[in-house]
This record gives structure tokens, C-alpha cells and sequence, in this order.
């Protein structure tokens, strides 16, 4: 972007005054990441529990298809929400956004663990309220990105996006305590969501020197949906981090109708899907400070189109399965964290969050769409083949668009900035 169109798009902003003084860039990353992971924690609790209903009809007779439904709705309101979310965090900032997010998504969490558990009806309602909690993403990104210097933020915007390992908290705990209590569950997230809302209004403060834009939300959302860069990432963000809510959401039900596994053995090995891709989202980011992003996301698209082709052709679990399975998982978090620091290099700090709430949006959508079309596809055929080719396809699709496109989006902005 120049600097004559930055202006233009700073139009009617101002920066924020000394209230927004104090406060250490690690601690207000270690806070927000630590927010990210209950609220998705929160999030993710209906995933689990799907194939399990299924299988024990404790809410009558379910297809596939009514179970992946279950545990997308979710997602698609999650990503929707993170659009609105994303302005919002832009102009008040996440020193509030914060708290009332967790203290929001406390509601639906409760409603469920005591009023809809029984009724697969209530569960879709609760389920659809329950996605506040995925908005906590749009918070977060513009919130950290403001704290760091530009060399810093893919790494710190890195760090912040491994807090998405609250699926796996809900992964490893949410069957097993179920089992001994229907609520626990629900009243143990609901504990930690109140508790981060109390602490983060308390101790969160937004960076000084933040600009704050003043002009309307349907203005600054149609300008950020404007920017090349905008629909670029969006692209690359629902291959990657939607290829990780994909998986996150739905590998227990594979792994229980293509491998055989219990609920509880599903759940776990998902777990250790998801700390892989928890683990690497960092190091994409940090790979991208060093290397520049768009030689890292070549590199994790290439990788998941090699490995979503292997998967395809459904291999023994024991063995290749679960390397092909878990370097999908590295180079899906890798991919996350290189989206959103090529975001941060290629995008004014006023924008960032508006562009992230679009991004993170197209990312959850991304991860709405597949656990359906593997539900459907499952359901007519018994394979999941297709929809792993059709992942391997739509990856090297991405890899043809990074290497064009993409690339020349950066190289403009680095041109335009020299």
C-alpha cells in the first residue's frame, strides 16, 4: 500500500491518548494467548461429544451428516462473528473485547450443560450462540500485532495463534468428564471463562500510541475488503487454518468409522493432532520474520497437497497414516502463523483488525464446509477419499495462486515502502 493511500484510508483516525500507557509485551501476550486457548476451549466442546450421541443415541437416531452438522455450527458462526468482531476490536480495542467476549460466551456454554444436553434441537441453538467463542481470534491478532514491532509480529502473532490448542483441552477432557458428569464439563469451562473475563479487564491494557479509527464499521469494512492483500489471505488462511478446524472438528468421526477407534481413542489422537499444529503455528510465524512468508506458505501448501493425496488412499493408521496425518497437521499450523505475518508486513496497524476479522472469517468457513462435504460424501460412498483428493487438489491450487499472485502483492508493498 503507499503512503498517499495510506493516508487516504487513516482518513477521520486519530491515535489514542496516555490513558493506554503501562503494561509488557510478554505479559500482554501471555494473557491474550492464554484467552484465545479458554475461548476456544469453549468453542470446541460440542466436537467431542458428536460421534459419541451418535453412537449411543442418546439423542435418538443421527446420520453423519446431522453430526457434522452439529459440530460445524459452531465454526460457521465463530468465523462469521470474527468479521463484526474484528472492526470492533480495531476501534475499542482488545483491553475491552477481551473480557466481554469470554464473559458472552459463558451464556451459551451453561445453556448447554443444563438445558440442551438431552435435545439435539437445543444443541444446534446452543451450538450457534457457543460461537462467540471463536470470535476471540478476531480480538487477539490487532491486540498482540499492536504490542510488537514489525520484525517481531509474525513470531508474536505466532505465538498468540497456538493458543487455538484449546480445542485440544476440550479433546482430551470433554468425553471423559461427560462420563462422569453430564455439566462437569460445561461448569468447568464456564469457571475459567469467568475467571480470564475478571483477570483480563484487569490486567490487559492496549498498546500506546494505538490508532483508533473514528469512521463508521460499514466504512472501514468495505475499505479492508477492498485491499488485494484482504481476499488473498482470506484465501490462504481457509486452506490453512480451515484445513485445522477441519481436521480439529472432524478426525474423530474418520478415525472412528475408517479406522475403528473408540470415541475416547479418537479424541486423544485429535488431541495430538492439534499440538502438533499448535506447536508449529510459532515457528511458521517466526520462519516468516527470517525467511519472509511466502517462501513458508509454498513450502505448507506443497506439503499438505503431498500428504492429503497419500491420506486419500486411506493407509494402515499404524505407520504412514499417522506421519502423513501428523506433518499435514505441522504444515497446517505453520501455514496459519506465515498468513498473518504476511498480514502484518503488508498491512497499515489501523487495519489489522478489520482485515483479520474478514481473514479469520473466510479461515472458519473454510473449516465449516469440508466436516459437511466428508459427512455427505461418507454417507453415499463409505470413503472419505474424495474429500481428502479434493483437500490435495484445492492445496496445490494454493500453492499456484502463493507463488503468483500472492508474491507480487508483497513485492509490491515492499516496493512501495522502499
Amino acid at each position: 500500500m503507499s503512503q498517499r493511500s495510506a493516508r487516504e484510508g487513516m482518513t477521520g483516525e486519530s491515535r489514542s491518548g496516555a490513558e493506554e500507557r503501562g503494561g509488557s509485551p510478554v505479559l500482554m501476550l501471555t494473557l491474550a494467548t492464554i484467552g484465545f486457548a479458554v475461548n476456544f476451549w469453549a468453542w470446541a466442546l460440542i466436537s467431542p461429544l458428536g460421534p459419541m450421541f451418535r453412537k449411543t443415541g442418546a439423542l435418538g437416531e443421527l446420520s453423519e451428516s446431522d453430526v457434522a452438522l452439529l459440530v460445524a455450527v459452531p465454526v460457521i458462526v465463530g468465523s462469521l462473528g470474527r468479521i463484526v468482531v474484528g472492526a470492533l476490536t480495531d476501534k475499542y480495542g482488545g483491553r475491552l473485547m477481551f473480557p466481554l467476549v469470554s464473559a458472552a460466551t459463558v451464556v451459551p456454554v451453561l445453556f448447554i450443560g443444563f438445558v440442551a444436553i438431552d435435545s439435539y434441537a437445543l444443541l444446534l441453538v446452543g451450538g450457534f450462540f457457543l460461537g462467540i467463542g471463536g470470535t476471540a481470534f478476531a480480538v487477539g491478532v490487532p491486540f498482540v500485532n499492536a504490542w510488537f514491532p514489525p520484525e517481531r509480529r509474525g513470531f508474536a502473532v505466532g505465538v498468540f495463534g497456538a493458543g487455538m490448542g484449546g480445542t485440544a483441552i476440550s479433546a482430551l477432557t470433554t468425553v471423559t468428564l461427560f462420563e462422569r458428569n453430564e455439566t462437569l464439563p460445561f461448569v468447568l469451562t464456564a469457571v475459567a471463562l469467568t475467571a480470564y473475563a475478571v483477570i483480563s479487564w484487569l490486567l490487559l491494557r492496549d498498546a500506546p500510541g494505538r490508532v483508533v479509527p473514528t469512521t463508521s464499521l460499514l466504512s472501514r469494512l468495505n475499505a479492508n475488503s477492498r485491499l488485494p492483500i484482504t481476499w488473498q489471505a482470506c484465501i490462504l488462511y481457509a486452506v490453512a487454518f480451515g484445513g485445522y478446524v477441519a481436521f480439529s472438528v472432524y478426525l474423530p468421526a474418520y478415525l472412528i468409522n475408517a479406522h475403528g477407534l473408540t470415541p475416547a481413542d479418537a479424541a486423544n489422537r485429535m488431541a495430538g493432532f492439534v499440538v502438533v499444529a499448535v506447536i508449529c503455528r510459532p515457528v511458521g510465524g517466526a520462519l516468516s520474520d527470517r525467511l519472509g512468508p511466502i517462501p513458508v506458505l509454498a513450502g505448507v501448501y506443497a506439503l499438505v497437497a503431498v500428504c492429503a493425496a497419500v491420506a486419500a488412499t486411506t493407509p494402515p493408521l499404524m505407520g504412514i497414516g499417522t506421519v502423513v496425518f501428523l506433518a499435514m497437521a505441522a504444515a497446517l499450523g505453520a501455514g496459519s502463523g506465515a498468513v498473518f505475518a504476511l498480514i502484518a508486513r503488508v498491512t497499515e496497524p489501523a487495519r489489522v483488525g478489520g482485515v483479520t476479522g474478514l481473514v479469520g472469517a473466510a479461515g472458519g468457513l473454510g473449516g465449516f464446509v469440508p466436516p459437511l462435504l466428508m459427512g455427505y460424501v461418507y454417507g453415499q460412498t463409505e470413503s472419505y477419499g474424495i474429500g481428502l483428493g479434493l483437500l490435495a487438489v484445492t492445496a496445490a491450487l494454493t500453492l499456484a495462486l502463493t507463488l503468483t499472485v500472492v508474491r507480487r502483492t508483497a513485492q509490491a508493498h515492499e516496493g512501495a515502502t522502499a
